[in-house]
Parts: C-alpha cells; structure tokens; sequence
C-alpha cells in the first residue's frame, strides 16, 4: 500500500498539477494540506473520475485537509484536533482507510515568533501529541501525514542561517516533534533515509529550487506495529519543478 501526503497549495489552482501526479505516481491513500478552498468549491467529482474517493475540511483563503483514497472508503471518525473548542481553523482530518487510521494534518506555521501565532503553534503541536498518545493506546494502525511546519534536525534543511529566526526551526516546535517519536512514532522517510532525509519544501524566494536550497517539513508517522511492515519512503521532487507547482513536494512511503 502506498501513502503519500502533499501540501498542494490551493487544490483548485493546482488541480492539474495533482491530477498528473495521481496519474503518475499512483498513491493508494494521500492526505492533502493548504487546500484553501471552502468546502462547497472542492474538486470532490474530478478526483472521483481519477478513481477516488474524498472525504475534506475546507475553509476559505487558507489551511483545509482533505484524505483520499483510491478505490477505497474514507470513512471519517474526526474533523477536530481535540482539546480547544474555541480552535476551527481546518487542520485535522481522521479516519478509517482499510483497516487504517489515517490523519491528515497541518499543523500552523508559527511565524511571526515570539507572538500569539507561535504560542498557537506550540500549542496545537501539545495537542496533537496527547491525541496521538490516545490512538497509540487504542492499539490501532495508525499513519499521521501531512505538513507539520517543523524541521526536525539540521540535518532536515539546507546549510544557512537565514532561517534561524523562523518558527520552524525553533528549539520548543523540535522538542515537541522529538516527544512525538519518544512516544513511539516512527518518522519513516528517516527510516528509510537515515543519513539525510530527502527535502520535501523549497520557497519560490531565490532560486532556492533550482539551488536545491530546502527543508523538510512534510512527515508521515507510522505507530509501531506499522513500522516494520515500512519497505519504500521517498518525495517525489519533479513534481516541485512543474509549472503552477506548490512549493511542497509529495511525500510518500510504501507498506508491505
């Protein structure tokens, strides 16, 4: 089976882009980020005459998650990250994939930090490790994916200091992704590449494509029975270099 996450940086606008890619590269299951579409204006008919099936939260201008599923359910269990009824940003999606719990996620950006939108950040980050806690102890197989806004190591971005101010590097979002994986998750694209996870994000700012001057911010997260059953991880970084592209690339793993 094979899973894959993608921010797609406005679904509608990018709709070619993601079809080409589905033809190519053929995921079984993908979650997707920054859909920026209300939920009336998702694409739900030309993915379903590509062969899938969609379940999405969207919100107007920014954010929304969707989770597709080729030939397969999605049977939603979760349109809510828990733990604050005051939060409606769109940015957690659950459900039930073939005998799969599957999330997508995008988690917030954090920047301008210090400021609300950080603490927002760090708090959400909190959030979603308690919640994940709960599902590793329900004892299901479990795979979080998507754009966690945090670059885990050094080894995840480019030699530079022009970003040692941004949110996604600060130490408090590393902690919080590093007591993730404490907890038991499995970071599979480094299980796979363990020695420099490929980049899966590069700014239109600079050339910082062409100059392969990246980070990787786009994670899937495998609970432990599902971690040994990891035999492929990669990011398919063509997809990036397309016209109209998002300036994510699709991350992907395959499961025996």
């Amino acid at each position: 089976m094979k899973i894959a996450t993608f921010n797609v940086n406005n679904v509608n606008k990018r709709l070619p882009n993601l079809l080409a890619w589905l033809r190519s590269s053929k995921p079984d299951i993908v979650c997707l980020q920054e859909l920026k579409t209300e939920q009336a204006e998702f694409p739900e008919a030309e993915l379903k005459k590509a062969g899938y099936s969609s379940a999405w939260i969207g919100q107007r201008s920014w954010n929304g998650v969707a989770i597709l599923a080729k030939r397969r359910d999605v049977i939603v269990t979760r349109r809510r990250l828990p733990g604050d009824p005051k939060d409606h940003q769109s940015r957690y999606l659950e459900a039930a994939v073939e005998g799969l719990v599957v999330a997508a996620i995008y988690a917030p950006n954090g920047n301008p930090q210090p400021g609300p939108k950080f603490d927002y950040k760090l708090a959400w980050l909190k959030r979603l490790d308690r919640h994940a806690s709960r599902l590793l102890k329900a004892g299901a197989p479990v795979v979080l994916a998507g754009d966690f806004n945090v670059v885990p190591t050094e080894a995840d971005i480019y030699p530079t200091k022009s970003w040692d101010k941004d949110a996604l590097v600060q130490p408090q979002a590393r902690k919080l992704y590093r007591a993730m994986l404490d907890h038991g998750w499995s970071d599979s694209l480094r299980q796979i590449h363990p020695k420099g996870p490929p980049f899966t994000f590069w700014s239109y700012w600079r050339n910082r494509f062409e100059r392969d001057a990246g980070l990787r911010i786009d994670h899937i997260l495998l609970s432990p029975d599902l971690a040994p059953r990891l035999k492929k991880a990669g990011v398919d970084r063509k997809v990036r270099g397309r016209d109209n592209a998002s300036d994510h690339a699709p991350a992907w793993i395959v499961l025996s």
